[in-house]
């Protein structure tokens, strides 16, 4: 793997993530700490919107035509979303990228992206 390849690129592309937004949103759905926040989503838009921000946000090609992080998160602010549940975000993805042999160094890198929408998700 080059340094010069994207994180998208270093991932696999496309296919490494469509299989770990689909596999996510499986160990998310399952969280009692979290699913609450998804009672009304239609998930086959949400996974489908989720795909295209990670594909741009770790690289890859620019699909992404979603809200930015601070308005899409503010109704789930208001039901009280918070950093607790943003720490259980970010362990599914994780325990995702763990469960799809991804190595340390670029979960890291992955984790480290997320992590930097924390403010605007939390609107803060």
């Amino acid at each position: 793997m080059s340094d010069s390849q994207s994180l998208y690129d270093q991932l696999g592309g496309e296919a490494a993530v469509n299989a770990a937004v689909d596999i996510f949103y499986r160990k998310v759905l399952a969280d009692h700490r979290i699913n609450r926040f998804f009672d009304n989503s239609d998930m086959e838009k949400q996974a489908a919107k989720q795909k295209a921000f990670l594909t741009m946000a770790f690289g890859g090609p620019n699909n992404y035509s979603g809200t930015d992080m601070r308005t899409a998160h503010a109704h789930l602010v208001k039901m009280g979303l918070n950093d607790s549940h943003f720490n259980a975000v970010m362990e599914h993805l994780g325990a995702t990228l763990t469960e799809l042999n991804v190595p340390a160094e670029l979960i890291g890198k992955a984790a480290a992206i997320a992590e930097s929408t924390r403010k605007d998700v939390l609107g803060k």
